[in-house]
């Protein structure tokens, strides 16, 4: 199958995704749509995010359906409501001539009664979450008995969430007689589990290296001290005047905190994560969508389903805990056959988290310096320069205040005049990065290194929103946590005090206990919160598992020094949900005295002016 007619789909399929612009199936639709078309085997799929693999199983399953037959002929299962509302949209753009099949999206974080509704209207095609699945099928809305096809998209994903359980209660209801599709970036052990429990002697299809990154994406690191975290951030941002990307973070709560201290900043963010009701999250993706966002800080969780084809950077705040979620951070960029750029801001205890990570990549990952006030300076001034030059200039609504301009600023001569109108923009870079300091860290600059225990399965590690900023220390916390958390029982590990929050280790067995125990404390006036971070399920916003992390927090969990340029970026509120001056639905920050949805003609970003 080298092009779409050779798989002689009907034609109001053909028609459909001739509109969508599709020409040349990518591998794995070459590969899945003729052993679909010819085939009932079990498959199983690997390919990375962002191959389409929605078409490579809807295309087939949509040819095969029968519209007389009003029930669910296929399921298709995903990990959060963004994918499945994504996969949704895709199926009815694929239907778009072929009005009598119907596809119902059912997901959490809504209503479960439109959807039941929905269900009970008749539906040919179910996109779903494994929870909410769950729950219609309880309540007997739901009848899978007779499906044809149940498709477990993102398969590794929905095993990383926690959804193991009620993946094996779908698996065990469905009907043995039926194909079994699964799709997934990596294999690790849990996934090679379903297939044998669940799968008929399954065909492998794999388009590239098994568990390997895209091949057009390349892999930076930078290595800097934890309090300068954030200061990096910046700086990567300033030294790339157009990047429109993604920002990873570990929990909800550093999610909010990255993007209200960016957007105080006045670089155009906003954050995306589990705390945001349905309305918010669509509000956030389409500003992003529309590149009135450049800068989407987002959990992992939250992140899924998020379908960009030019994001063009992809930026690890923290490394994940899991190697293979990397995979998935970095398969949102360098999409649709275009480059991409994932990278990373580690501690110097993380390299060897480098060296994991290429392996599974199978490419290097080179390390690169902290870029420097004159590097940045640089790039800014002449990202100036450019937006004069190629900017189009609109003869028409200008001509009428032209010739009072000629008249104040006739006194300069040209090369005055290009230099006032370069200034205007770069002085404040110049400012900010004069005798700017080198983040760059070296191997005596590691603060933390995890002990024995860590390593041995007793310990756990936490994450507690309270730093050197609160005057927490070492001897304070042991306080804290023996006396007012009543914890004398439990031991602790490693205890890491950063500046505007800490990591601790302790007893895994007492984690219940822990958290509860920290529940309703405060030091120095702020309520405390505790997570634990065990991977990047439990600690992105899930809540599935451990303490919510819903409470307000006094700051962010930043580095110092705040304040600063913001590279062209306009400047606008978080719907984080934090209540940060105004509603948290993502609203304009008022009061600038200039047009904050203003586009350039570069990309369409948002322009601003300097403070």
């Amino acid at each position: 199958m080298q092009t779409f007619k050779d798989a002689d789909f009907q034609k109001e399929i053909f028609r459909a995704i001739t509109d969508m612009g599709f020409e040349v199936p990518t591998p794995i639709q070459k590969k899945t749509i003729p052993h679909l078309l010819s085939s009932d085997e079990d498959i199983i799929a690997l390919a990375q995010t962002g191959t389409g693999k929605t078409a490579a199983f809807g295309l087939p399953i949509i040819e095969m359906i029968e519209p007389d037959d009003n029930y669910p002929q296929a399921i298709v299962l995903c990990p959060t409501r963004e994918l499945c509302i994504q996969i949704a949209k895709d199926f009815e753009s694929f239907t778009k001539y072929l009005p009598n099949i119907h596809v119902t999206a059912i997901y959490g974080g809504a209503s479960i009664d439109p959807q039941i509704k929905a269900l009970r209207r008749g539906t040919h095609i179910v996109v779903g979450t494994p929870g909410r699945v769950n729950d219609v099928l309880r309540r007997n809305a739901l009848q899978i008995d007779k499906i044809r096809w149940l498709v477990l998209d993102e398969a590794d994903e929905m095993l990383n969430m926690g959804f193991k359980d009620e993946l094996d209660s779908i698996l065990e209801m469905a009907p043995k007689k039926r194909q079994t599709l699964l799709f997934s970036a990596t294999m690790p052990s849990d996934i090679q589990s379903i297939a044998n429990n669940y799968m008929n002697n399954p065909v492998e299809l794999t388009a590239g290296k098994k568990n390997a990154g895209a091949e057009n994406v390349s892999h930076f690191y930078y290595v800097v001290q934890a309090k300068n975290r954030y200061l990096a951030l910046k700086r990567i941002a300033d030294i790339n005047p157009n990047i429109y990307g993604i920002v990873f973070c570990r929990t909800r709560q550093e999610t909010k905190d990255i993007a209200n201290s960016l957007i105080e900043d006045s670089y155009s963010a906003d954050a995306l994560h589990g705390d945001l009701s349905q309305a918010q999250r669509e509000q956030v993706m389409h500003r992003f969508r529309q590149k009135h966002i450049q800068l989407l800080v987002a959990t992992d969780v939250a992140a899924r389903g998020i379908d960009v084809s030019d994001i063009s950077h992809i930026i690890n705040y923290n490394l994940p805990d899991e190697n293979e979620i990397y995979l998935h951070r970095s398969g949102r960029t360098g999409r649709a056959g275009k480059t991409g750029i994932s990278i990373s801001i580690i501690h110097t205890r993380e390299t060897s988290r480098v060296r994991q990570i290429e392996k599974i990549l199978d490419k290097k990952m080179v390390q690169l310096p902290v870029p420097n006030g004159k590097e940045i300076c640089e790039k800014q001034l002449f990202n100036v320069i450019d937006k004069i030059e190629t900017i189009k200039v609109d003869e028409a609504s200008i001509a009428p205040f032209l010739p009072d301009i000629y008249s104040k600023l006739e006194w300069l001569d040209r090369d005055q005049l290009i230099k006032h109108v370069v200034s205007v923009e770069f002085s404040r870079f110049l400012e900010y990065y004069k005798n700017a300091p080198d983040l760059n860290a070296s191997a005596k600059d590691a603060d933390f290194r995890s002990s024995s225990a860590e390593g041995d399965g007793m310990f756990q590690k936490y994450f507690i929103n309270i730093g050197a900023r609160d005057n927490l220390t070492k001897v304070t916390f042991l306080d804290l946590f023996n006396k007012k958390a009543k914890l004398k029982e439990v031991k602790v590990g490693k205890v890491e005090i950063l500046q505007n929050f800490s990591f601790f280790m302790a007893d895994r067995r007492y984690e219940k206990q822990l958290l509860e125990a920290f529940r309703s404390l405060e030091f120095n006036g702020a309520k405390i919160v505790v997570e634990p971070k065990t991977n990047s399920a439990s600690t992105s916003g899930s809540g599935r598992r451990g303490s919510s992390s819903g409470y307000d927090r006094r700051g962010s969990s930043l580095g110092s020094d705040r304040k600063g340029p913001a590279s062209g970026y306009e400047r606008r509120t978080s719907s984080s949900g934090s209540d940060r001056r105004g509603s948290s639905s993502g609203s304009e920050r008022k009061g600038s005295g200039y047009d904050r949805d203003k586009k350039s003609d570069r990309g369409g970003y948002s322009s601003r002016r300097p403070r």
